[in-house]
This record gives C-alpha cells, structure tokens and sequence, in this order.
C-alpha cells in the first residue's frame, strides 16, 4: 500500500495537546476576554521573555506587525525600504501601506537570505529601513546587515515570520536588529488557531507607538492621540498561543533532526541542491526546501506518489503583477528568480516519522531518476 506523507499534519500536531489548549480557551471564554485583554498580556511576557528581549506586542498577524512597526517609526510617502525579492508577498505589502517604496537586493546563493553585499548600493537618501528576511527558519547574515545599516543611520527590522526559536551568533531571532515581526499562522512552527501576529524590540518608545497604532490610536479609552488601527490580538489567540509556545523547542529540536535525516539521505544526488545551515545560525527549518531540475516534472510525481509538497515562493515579488509599476524586469535579481524556479518543499513538521522521511526522500529519487530517463530518450 502507498505510503501517503502530508506536506502538514496539524491534526497530529495539537492532539497530544488538546487538553491543554480546550482548558485554555475554555478560560477565555469564561472571562469574556476576547480581545486584547490579561490573555494577550500575559503571551506577550512569555514571548518576550522566550526570544530574550524586553517587549512583545501581540496584533493581528505579521503583515500588520511589518506594518505597524514601519507606521511607528514614522516611515511613509516617499521614503525606500529595503528588502528581498524571495519572500511572501506581505512582506513588501507593509511597505507600500506605509506610502514607502519598496526597494529589492538579491540574496545569497546559500543560504536564501539578504546578501549584505549587495545592500549598500542599493541604499539612496531616500532610504529609511532595512527588512531583512530570516526566510525558511534561517536568520540572515546580520552583523554586517546592521553594520551598514547603522553607517547610514537606518532602521532595521527583521522579518523572522518564520524564525521562532532561531538563533544568530547565539542571539535569538527578534533580538538582532531594532526590532522583529513574527506570524503566528497556523502551519507556523509556533502558530495559532488562526490569524495572529507580534512585533518584538528592546526599544520602550518604538513598542508605546506600536501599542498605541494597534488600539486606534488611543492612549486611553476613548482618547486618541494618533490616527491608528485595530490591530489587536485575540485572546483566545493568545491562549492558545501560550499552550504552544511550551512545546516550541521541542518542536524545533525535532524539525532539526528532521532536516539532518533528509540531508544525510539526499546526500548521494548530485541533482537534489540541499538547503544548508549558516556557520554560527541555528536554522529551525519552518520549511525544508530543496532545489531541482524541472521542478514542476517532480511535483507532478511526488504528488503522484501520495507526497505533500509545495513552492515557497514561484513568483518573486519584483516580478508580480501588483509591483509591475517599480519596473524591475526578469534578470533583475537572478539568484532570487534561479531558487523560484527550482524549489520544491518537502513535508516538515515535528510529528513527522523516519519512516515518512525515508518514504519522501524515496519519492524524490524515483521522481530523478524517471527524469533522467525521459532527458535520455
């Protein structure tokens, strides 16, 4: 009988923790805490405390927490940030909200994030902040990112929506730059029963505006002293959330061990790029994503053979329809467009089995090796 792999299995996730999680919102909905509230205070401490920074503002999902953190730094019309092409669309979506202009660099060929050596001429006047993309579970090379960033006095804010629980230089992600947006979607490695999101900083005035921007604005009830937004968080969110976070190291640790098995296993294919770990990161692997040949062919037969998989992301966003008025052509960025070709994500989650692994990296063989015959004929 075919094996069948799911790319997710969130079902198999939470039901060793069920119990915990319906005691959690039961809490909730017998408080009537709903939004924002003791829940909400109470994740964000905890948060905070687990990526070792000061302050954690718990909102609505992590495009508002890239987007807010902006607004609170005062960016807006006619300003640039900086960012990758090679990222989910919110990320350049909270630019362009702000009034600002997006404004992209290529990655590195490794490791799939922000290649400091192609930022500083990107930099104009016009330039207010950098987003580097912690992008898969991989911190990006931040010593030098910040190292420029602060000899041109900007802002930089670290897109670690897939990075809970990395670590740079035995740093936690969220704690590198001036401040760090996390998304607490549901297939995330800490996610939600829905929409959630939070903006983490050491900075005390930066996480008042936030706090601020999130509540319309209000200072107290009823008195508003900026234009702002509803941005808050659920407390049911919250609560399960807390539940969760518990189990994050936990699930990371097995997310790495997941990612060795596989490395070792597609070690002898030559056509199979692996994803690596940066010297000094702890990669928590949120997605395992390998680069092939025809990767649409080993979809095709990996889906076949009962494997969930995926493409993070098959469009850069230079190259989307909704940026085509920035200009940028095909060719722009070739390093970000050469990955959106050829990747193909495997299924990572904690509660995956050796034996799932074997079955998947057994897929991907077949799936060459049917390629290779078709090329040869």
């Amino acid at each position: 009988m075919q094996m069948i792999v799911p790319f997710l299995d969130l079902k198999a996730h939470h039901q060793p923790i069920l119990d915990e999680i319906n005691r959690a919102i039961r809490e909730v909905i017998d408080s009537n805490a709903f939004a924002g509230g003791p829940f909400v205070v109470d994740f964000e401490s905890e948060f905070a405390a687990y990526c070792d920074a000061s302050y954690a503002i718990g909102v609505g999902n992590g495009t508002e927490a890239l987007w807010l953190s902006l607004l609170a730094r005062g960016i807006g019309c006619g300003d640039e940030v900086i960012t990758v092409p090679n990222t989910f669309m919110g990320t350049a979506e909270a630019i362009t909200y702000c009034g600002a202009q997006p404004v992209f660099v290529d990655v590195d060929e490794r490791t799939y994030t922000m290649d400091p050596a192609r930022l500083e001429e990107a930099i104009t006047p016009k330039t207010k902040a950098v987003i580097p993309v912690h992008l898969f579970g991989q911190p990006a090379d931040m010593d030098p990112i910040v190292a420029i960033a602060r000899k041109h006095g900007l802002f930089v804010l670290e897109d670690a929506c897939q990075a809970h629980g990395a670590e740079y230089k035995g740093r936690k992600a969220g704690t590198l730059g001036d401040a760090a947006c996390f998304s607490f979607y549901p297939g995330k490695n800490l996610g939600a029963f829905g929409e959630a999101g939070a903006v983490v900083t050491q900075d005390a005035e930066l996480q008042e505006r936030i706090r601020t921007l999130r509540d319309h604005g209000q200072v107290r009830k009823y008195h508003h002293k900026v234009v702002g937004w509803n941005g808050r968080m659920d407390g049911i969110q919250a609560a399960v959330l807390r539940v969760k976070l518990r189990y994050l190291e936990r699930g990371n640790q097995l997310r790495r061990s997941h990612a060795a098995r596989y490395g070792r296993a597609l070690a002898g294919m030559e056509e199979v790029i692996r994803p690596i770990q940066a010297p000094d990161v702890r990669h928590v692997y949120h997605i395992y994503a390998v680069r092939v040949p025809d990767r649409d062919e080993v979809m095709r037969f990996l889906t076949q053979k009962g494997i969930g998989c995926g493409v993070h992301y098959p469009v850069p966003v230079h190259l989307q329809e909704a940026y085509r008025d920035l200009g940028y052509a095909e060719g722009a960025f070739p390093v970000a467009e050469r990955c959106a070709a050829e990747f193909v994500s495997l299924p990572m989650f904690p509660e995956l089995t050796p034996t799932q692994v074997e079955t998947v990296v057994q897929a991907v063989k077949e799936a060459l090796d049917a390629r290779d015959a078709r090329v040869a004929a």
